[in-house]
């Protein structure tokens, strides 16, 4: 290797460390890339000015269509919603034992969890830095714990590494990142960096990554009770006589780099996974509940739009109730905020301008699948002391997830046995019925836990291509379709605002649902204020 391939500029040397800590130097060049920003909420809006009676039509109950409706009313407006389904909430969805919903296809499920058990097949966390979700949440007395994203002691997996033996994520993590210190630790003590970073400075830093990576006091990563304080041991401590505990042989770098289990530990230095991370108790659409209750009435349910219509006067939708669905039925108002999906906005005949409608039929929508499994025990508890979190696998079901509530209790559990996001897999697995989905979800899940054909009892999946009121995940903006068509998109349109999820930079998170609709009120209010 050439010496100049070895020189390296100090501040690209300390974002590889702070990169590879997963430190908030993660964070601070996800931002200048335009991959992460701080929630710009501060706080509730304030709508002042006469609305001078005005009425708005809302179509959607989802989070976004619900904060709209009732800023809207606060600030003195007449309100009424429109929804498709028979409870709102929309994405923001949870599945208890009892629950049936019928996909596009005529495919029927009926959850069977038992009472208390449940898994929420939408969104399911929450950021530490969504604040107006969180502060919603306050104003609303919904009762938040945490989520777990990180498990140390749950699994990293690839179907051709190990023999196929899923590997604490500990190990892998302590392991890879002991390793890549006893490298850099060799290359400042060779004086490689003599150009590039002051000799204090590679003292200073020998002394990091002696720290940081666990290494000896010949700056090596072996295996002795120093790395076993960080990977776990082969014997834990105990009490009494040969009480001593036994340090684990590391996992060789290049074993780790071909397994590729180091791409999974981005998962928790990403910045909208960082600790803290929250869940409503008791289910994610305790908040859909929540909005609901604080608006009380002016939501009218198996509302299914077939067409929006506009002059300079107002709006005029047609939709039909669902349970009287030959009958076309009419809603209007002076202004609309539709919070529809854009893939099914896309296909409703629809009065906007070549700009406006040009953006919404810009926008595909992701593929994703969600699998909730009920077993008789807890063994992922009892067996192997997973307490929450995530395990990571090469498998299509790709993530295997923990429940973050109801620790170390006797009696039946649900886990996430199986999150798709886009790719192939996602694909795949929307297009089976849904008993194979869930039987393909058993099958792969027995690699990482064998206990699950035995202990497996029944459930759910959801795929959301199939879903009626969504045909999707959520928006999946390419970058030139954002540079193109977002900004048409979110302007008003006549009388016509859109928000969602959709509409924001914060694409399939609440947050982004809630500031969208914040920001078109806020616009629409103006707009009603001066005309």
């Amino acid at each position: 290797m050439h010496g100049e391939a070895l020189v390296t500029s100090r501040r690209d040397l300390l974002s590889l460390i702070g990169a590879m800590a997963g430190s908030a130097a993660m964070y601070h060049a996800m931002t200048s890339l335009g991959f992460a920003s701080e929630s710009p909420y501060k706080g509730p809006i304030r709508l002042d000015g006469d609305p001078k009676g005005a009425s708005v039509l809302v179509l959607g109950a989802g989070l976004a269509g619900m904060t709209a409706a009732l800023e809207l009313r606060k600030a003195g407006y007449k309100v009424e919603i429109l929804e498709y389904n028979g409870r709102a909430g929309g994405r923001n969805w949870t599945l208890r034992g009892g629950d049936s919903f019928t996909e596009l296809g005529g495919f029927g499920q009926t959850c069977e969890f038992e009472s208390g058990l449940y898994v929420n097949p939408g969104p399911w966390r929450i950021p530490y830095h969504h604040r107006a979700l969180l502060d919603y949440c306050k104003r609303f007395n919904v009762a938040l714990e945490p989520f777990i994203q990180l498990n140390h002691n749950a699994f990293l997996h690839a179907s051709r590494a190990f023999g196929g033996a899923p590997q604490r994520i500990r190990s892998v993590k302590a392991d890879f990142q002991g390793q890549i210190a006893e490298l850099l630790a060799k290359v400042a003590m060779q004086s490689r960096l003599d150009a590039a970073v002051t000799k204090e400075d590679q003292e200073l830093l020998l002394q990091a990554l002696r720290s940081w990576g666990a290494l000896d006091r010949d700056y090596g990563y072996n295996a002795n009770l120093i790395s076993a304080e960080f990977r776990g041991y082969a014997r834990d401590p105990g009490g009494g006589i040969g009480a001593e505990g036994a340090p684990g042989k590391p996992v060789g770098l290049s074993d780790i780099l071909r397994s590729r289990l180091w791409r999974y530990l981005q998962s928790f230095a990403h910045y909208n996974f960082q600790t803290t991370m929250f869940q409503p108790v008791g289910g994610m659409d305790m908040i859909g509940k929540a909005f609901a209750r604080e608006l009380g009435g002016p939501i009218r349910f198996n509302a299914r739009v077939t067409q929006i219509k506009q002059d300079d006067r107002g709006v005029t939708v047609n939709y039909v109730d669902a349970a009287r669905p030959g009958e076309q039925r009419q809603a209007s108002a002076d202004w609309c905020v539709c919070t529809i999906p854009l893939s099914v906005l896309s296909q409703l005949p629809l009065d906007v301008s070549a700009k406006m409608k040009s953006a919404i039929d810009a926008v595909p929508y992701a593929a994703s699948v969600k699998i909730g499994l009920q077993f008789k025990r807890r063994f992922w508890e009892e067996d192997e002391a997973i307490y929450g979190g995530i395990s990571y696998t090469d498998l299509p079901i790709r993530q295997i997830a923990y429940p973050n509530s109801g620790f170390n209790r006797t009696g039946k559990g649900v886990l996430l046995g199986a999150y798709l996001y886009n790719g192939a897999n996602a694909f795949e697995f929307t297009a089976m019925p849904p008993a194979e989905r869930v039987a393909r979800a058993v099958e792969f899940g027995a690699a990482i836990h064998p206990q699950y054909k035995e202990e497996f009892e029944n459930g759910v999946a959801v795929a959301w291509h199939r879903v009626p009121f969504t045909l999707g995940c959520s928006g999946d903006w390419s970058e030139e379709a954002r540079a193109a068509h977002y900004d048409d998109l979110c302007q008003i349109d006549g009388r016509i605002v859109l928000a969602g999820e959709h509409a924001s930079q914060l694409p399939a998170w609440q947050e982004g649902a809630i500031l969208s609709a914040l920001d078109a009120v806020v616009r629409l209010h103006e707009r009603v204020v001066r005309t």
